[in-house]
């Protein structure tokens, strides 16, 4: 690789490490062709980005970067696979389900909206992480209870009121 072209894989790298607020570093080797071509259609199913990468190259670029990835630098060792997603769990979900059959791909590390997880050990942490979007759900879920607390009791007292009220009047009647 000359190097105008590493210096050009050291710009494409930097843009999609910008461009991603989910990025997962992995190690998928030892996979045979076909359990690649698994893991592959896997990532594309869930939405998943993957691409096998030089460690130098992802150095220089994560280097280049605005953000700061902490210690993951220090995981570049070995085969080194880059899964960008715009769901920050939806990697580890795909590195759970495909564990299930093999024993790659590792987690080396994650960078998930700002925070930094290194190591294997967090696969089930980064797997529980909720997207935005069922934050969301939750909180409009929350929003919604009291509201529907504070109606239901209105109905159910009306009731009660209007029957109270009834009754009185009869009494008087």
């Amino acid at each position: 690789m000359t190097r105008e072209e590493k210096s050009q894989v050291i710009q494409d790298l930097t843009a999609q490490l910008a461009d991603n607020a989910n990025i997962y570093i992995a190690d998928i080797s030892g996979l045979n062709a076909g359990a690649t071509s698994d893991l592959r259609r896997a990532c594309f199913k869930a939405n998943v980005k993957l691409a096998v990468v030089k460690n130098t190259l992802l150095e220089k670029a994560m280097e280049a970067s605005d953000k700061d990835f902490g210690d993951l630098p220090t995981t570049l060792k070995g085969n080194t696979s880059v899964m960008y997603s715009e769901t920050g769990n939806a990697p580890a979900k795909v590195i759970k389900a495909f564990r299930k059959k093999s024993e790659k791909p590792l987690l080396k590390g994650a960078f998930i909206e700002e925070a930094i997880y290194v190591g294997d050990d967090q696969l089930d942490t980064l797997v529980d992480i909720k997207s935005r979007e069922e934050l969301i759900g939750d909180i409009v879920g929350l929003l919604q209870s009291p509201a529907k607390n504070v109606i239901s009791a209105l109905k159910s007292g009306g009731n009660t009121l209007s029957g109270l009220v009834k009754t009185l009047s009869e009494r008087e009647g």
